[in-house]
C-alpha cells in the first residue's frame, strides 16, 4: 500500500502546492488572527478552485471555531482546515453498484475532451482483471473518432464493442448492447455516450433517452451513471457537475488529470455543494492510475508533509 499512496501523495502534488502551500505561506509569520487573515484565507481557497460558495463556508466555520476554541495561535489554522476537509470529503466508501449474480449497467457521460473513452477503457480492465464479463457499447456515435477509440481500447482489453455506424441513434446502440449483454451472460455493460457541450439541452434530452431505453429493457438500470469530469478545467468542472447532475441522474463522479493540475481543489466543492459521491480520480496514465476514490487517503496525501 506504501507505493499506492507514494503514487497518490505524488500525484496530488500540484494541488498540495497550490492549496496548502499556498494557505501555509499565508500563516506563515503571523501573529495574531484577524480580518485580513481570513480574507486571504478565502482568497487562497477560490483560486486553488475550491469555489466561491464552499470557500465562503470553510472560512465562516473557522472563525466560529476559532472562537469557541478560543485559538489565538494562526498555525493552528491548517489543521482545522485539514478537519473541514476530511470532513466535507466524507469517510464513507462508495463502491460501485455492482448487480451480483446478474447484469450491471454503468453509463458514462460528460463533455468531449475530459478523458471519458480512456475512463472507459481503464474501468473494463480493471473489472475484467476483477474475474467479470465486460461488454462496451459506443453509444458516442456523432464522433467516429469515439467509436474507434473504444474499439482500441476494446482490442486492447480483449472484449467486444457494440457499435452502429456514426450518426446512428445513440439509444439503438444502448438498447442493442443490452440485448447482446443479456443473451451472453455479461456481467459489466458500459455504455459510452456523446458529449458535446453541456449547456446543450439537446444532448440532455438524449442521455435521458439512452436511460429510458435501457431502463425499459432491464428494471433498475442504469446502475450508475458517472460523470467524467476533468480535474484541470477548475469551476468549469464544478459547472458541469450540476448541469449534468440535474439532468442526467448522475450517481458518481470520476476525476480525471488530478495530477497535471493545481486546481484538484474543485473535488471539495463539488463533493460540498453537490453532495455526490467521487467514486474514482485519475492520477496518471497508467491503467494502475485510475483509482477508487478514498477520501481519508485523499485528505491525508493533500496534507502529507505539511
Amino acid at each position: 500500500m506504501a507505493g499506492l499512496f507514494s503514487r497518490l501523495k505524488e500525484g496530488l502534488a500540484k494541488t498540495r502546492q497550490g492549496l496548502v502551500g499556498k494557505v501555509e505561506e499565508i500563516i506563515t509569520g503571523r501573529k495574531r488572527i484577524d480580518e485580513e487573515l481570513y480574507d486571504e484565507l478565502e482568497e487562497a481557497l477560490i483560486q486553488a478552485d475550491v469555489g466561491a460558495e464552499t470557500s465562503l463556508e470553510m472560512v465562516e466555520k473557522l472563525r466560529s471555531q476559532v472562537k469557541e476554541r478560543k485559538i489565538e495561535d494562526p498555525g493552528m489554522l491548517t489543521e482545522l482546515l485539514r478537519e473541514q476537509i476530511e470532513e466535507i470529503l466524507g469517510e464513507e466508501e462508495s463502491p460501485l453498484n455492482l448487480q451480483h449474480g446478474a447484469l450491471t449497467v454503468i453509463m458514462m457521460v460528460g463533455v468531449n475532451g475530459v478523458g471519458k473513452t480512456t475512463t472507459i477503457g481503464k474501468l473494463a480492465h480493471q473489472l475484467k482483471a476483477q474475474g467479470k464479463r465486460v461488454l462496451l457499447a459506443a453509444g458516442d456515435t456523432f464522433r467516429a473518432a469515439a467509436i474507434d477509440q473504444l474499439e482500441i481500447w476494446g482490442t486492447r482489453a480483449g472484449m467486444e464493442v457494440i457499435k452502429h455506424q456514426e450518426g446512428s441513434d445513440p439509444a439503438a446502440v444502448a438498447y442493442d448492447a443490452v440485448q447482446a449483454a443479456k443473451s451472453r451472460k455479461i456481467d459489466v455493460l458500459i455504455i459510452d455516450t456523446a458529449g458535446r457541450l453541456h449547456n446543450k439541452s439537446n444532448l440532455m434530452e438524449e442521455l435521458r433517452k439512452v436511460t429510458r431505453v435501457v431502463g425499459r429493457d432491464l428494471p433498475g438500470a442504469p446502475h450508475e451513471v458517472l460523470l467524467v469530469l476533468d480535474a484541470t478545467t477548475g469551476q468549469n468542472a464544478l459547472s458541469q457537475a450540476r448541469m449534468f447532475g440535474e439532468t442526467a441522474g448522475v450517481t458518481g463522479i470520476v476525476l480525471t488529470k488530478l495530477d497535471g493540475t493545481a486546481r484538484g481543489g474543485v473535488i471539495i466543492g463539488i463533493k460540498n455543494e453537490l453532495k455526490l459521491p467521487v467514486k474514482f480520480i485519475g492520477i496518471g496514465e497508467t491503467i494502475e492510475d485510475l483509482r477508487e476514490f478514498d477520501a481519508r487517503e485523499f485528505a491525508k496525501a493533500l496534507f502529507a508533509g505539511n
